[in-house]
This record gives C-alpha cells, sequence and structure tokens, in this order.
C-alpha cells in the first residue's frame, strides 16, 4: 500500500519527537506541520508543508493527524480532524475538561471508519509492560492496594510557560503530568468509585495547582494513594503495588530529559515464614525507552489492518479526565474558588 500522509499540528518538543518515530513506520509519511511560532518565510523542513495555524493545516491531502497543542485546542483540532476523515491521534491531556472529551467522542461515534488513540504513553514503557504481565499472570495474587508518586521541581517546563496559565492548560501539574499516574492506577485496577483529595497552589502561586494528593477506592475497594507535586525538587517516578502473595516497585521512568533516574522494576514473593518482612526480589533496568515507537506502531496497524483501539481508547481519555476533575471536585475550597464541576453528572 502507498504511505498514509501525515500532518502534526503543534511541531514543538513533543510534535518533533513524534515526528522522528512516525518516520520509522513503513507506512507513514509527515508531508505537512503547524506551529504558530514558524517564521513566514520558514524552510527548516524540506519536503514538507509548514504553516502557522491548523485551518491551514487541514488543507492539505492528509489521511492521519497529530495533534501536540496546548490543551485549550485539543479537542477543538481532534474533532476537525475527524470531522475531515482523518485517523487522529491526540496527545494527553485531551482537553482542558471532561464536557470537551465528550464532544469529541460524540463526533467519534458519526465517523466509526476512523480511527482515534490518545497519547498515554507511559502505558508503553517496558517497566509498565513488565510489572502488568506480572499482575495479570496472578503468580503474586492479587492487588490489595497501590500508592504513587510523580512529581518535578516547577510547574513551568522548559518548554514554555503555557501551563501555568488556567486559560491555556486547564489545570497544573495533576492535569499535565499526575494524569499519567491516574491512567496507569486505572490500568492497574480498573474505575474507581470514591475519591479523597487535597488540591493547593500555595508555593507557586499560579492560577492551577502546585500539589494534588488524592486517596481512591476502586470497585473491588482496593486503595490507591497518589502524589502529583511541582515542589518535587528531585524528578520522581515510583509505583508501589502490593498484592496478597508479594509486591511490584517501579522506579524511576526513561524520559527526553533524563531526570527521572534509569528505568527499573523490583519485584519480591510474600515469605510466610519472615517476621522481618525481609524476602528475595528481583531487579530488572531498562536502558532503552521504546515507548514512543510502540505506541506510533499500534497506532499505525490499527489503521492499516482495521483493528480497533484497545489502549489509549477515547473511554480511557473520559475515564481518566473524569478522575482527575473528580479530584479537584472533591477539594470544596478548589472547587469553589475555581468553580470545578461535577465531573460525574
Amino acid at each position: 500500500m502507498s504511505k498514509l500522509k501525515v500532518g502534526i499540528a503543534g511541531y514543538g518538543i513533543v510534535g518533533r519527537r513524534r515526528h522522528l518515530y512516525i518516520n520509522e513506520h513503513p507506512f507513514l509519511e509527515v508531508t505537512a506541520v503547524c506551529e504558530q511560532n514558524f517564521a513566514s518565510d520558514y524552510s527548516g523542513l524540506p519536503g514538507i508543508s509548514c504553516y502557522n495555524n491548523y485551518h491551514d493545516l487541514l488543507k492539505e491531502d492528509l489521511d492521519v493527524l497529530f495533534v501536540c497543542l496546548t490543551n485549550n485546542v485539543a479537542a477543538e483540532v481532534t474533532i476537525a480532524g475527524l470531522e475531515k476523515g482523518l485517523h487522529v491521534f491526540c496527545e494527553k491531556p485531551p482537553g482542558m475538561n471532561v464536557d470537551e472529551i465528550k464532544e469529541v467522542i460524540e463526533v467519534e461515534k458519526k465517523n466509526p471508519q476512523l480511527k482515534l488513540k490518545y497519547g498515554f504513553n507511559h502505558r508503553y514503557h517496558d517497566s509498565i509492560r513488565e510489572a502488568l504481565r506480572i499482575v495479570q499472570s496472578g503468580e503474586l495474587g492479587q492487588i490489595i492496594n497501590l500508592r504513587g508518586i510523580y512529581g518535578k521541581s516547577r510547574v513551568i517546563p522548559f518548554s514554555g510557560g503555557w501551563r501555568s496559565k488556567r486559560e491555556l492548560a486547564g489545570g497544573g501539574i495533576l492535569l499535565d503530568q499526575g494524569i499519567h499516574m491516574l491512567d496507569l492506577m486505572r490500568l492497574f485496577c480498573g474505575e474507581f468509585v470514591d475519591v479523597k483529595s487535597y488540591v493547593s497552589n500555595d508555593f507557586w502561586k499560579h492560577d492551577v495547582e502546585d500539589n494534588a494528593y488524592a486517596m481512591m477506592k476502586d470497585e473491588k475497594g482496593r486503595i490507591a494513594m497518589v502524589t502529583s507535586s511541582a515542589t518535587q525538587w528531585q524528578h520522581k517516578f515510583n509505583l508501589e503495588i502490593f498484592l496478597t502473595e508479594g509486591y511490584i516497585e517501579l522506579f524511576g521512568i526513561l524520559s527526553g530529559s533524563k531526570s527521572y533516574g534509569e528505568e527499573r522494576i523490583v519485584y519480591g514473593k510474600r515469605d510466610e515464614e519472615s517476621d522481618n518482612g525481609q524476602m528475595e526480589s528481583t531487579t530488572i533496568k531498562f536502558l532503552q525507552d521504546n515507548s514512543w515507537r510502540d505506541e506510533i506502531f499500534e497506532f499505525a496497524d490499527a489503521i492499516v489492518k482495521d483493528l480497533p483501539i484497545t489502549s489509549g481508547t477515547s473511554k480511557d481519555a473520559l475515564e481518566t479526565m473524569k478522575l482527575v476533575f473528580t479530584i479537584y471536585y472533591n477539594d470544596q475550597q478548589w472547587r469553589n474558588q475555581f468553580n470545578i464541576k461535577n465531573p460525574n453528572l
């Protein structure tokens, strides 16, 4: 078959990285990109049409659209791509709020022949895949509870300051980064039905949160605790899964910045004869990050072979966004300050 023509809306750090891995797939080819900061005479990508806005990009003859834009336009551009008859891959978060995702899903339903996938990239990391394999195998029994920490040292990242502005981002560290941890907890446990939370912007004083803390109960009564922080001076990713016959602990996550340390998994089986909790454990280190490539290749295969999207679906996007906004809503002070709607109505 001929190559699928791909457009990338948003050519910042993420868009450029997606381009790198799109090029590796034999049936994908980037033919157009847009970025509002391009100069009018930009010619840095020979053979690729370059625009300053997505409206001009969508006038191109495309088959696939990658949406790598700020949160305030992510859902709008996803809808525009679907309405133009394009398969769409959209980065997380999928929009500014839950209502926007519901609007996307309504358009998706009208175009069942198109593939829509969301970039919950952490699912494709080798440490996560190994943890999921262990859990699903039952070799360490059933999950009892989970505890996760995901944090960095500020709300404003090196890629620009828009993430600190509510009108562009919709939320802070929880929506931007903690959403990955919530998505993983859903991956392991399913949906959460009861949430207690505290949210604050006491340190950085932006109109988005710099810390969020939540305790969540799933449909089976299992508890998950999560901390999403922009005052974690040493960047950190840590997910602990405690099971009836042992434990799994994930440390670090390979990223472009390399600031979260090496990626590794440690797991061990409970020793009933031990009084002090010591047990033998297995450690696996992962030295390569294949998540971006694998995620894109899975999306491309779904298009080429007409397979269903099974991970990063619009349902995943909706349920994870509902969980983010349930955490916001269930802190009464935060809810009142920013007029947060109940996402479950």
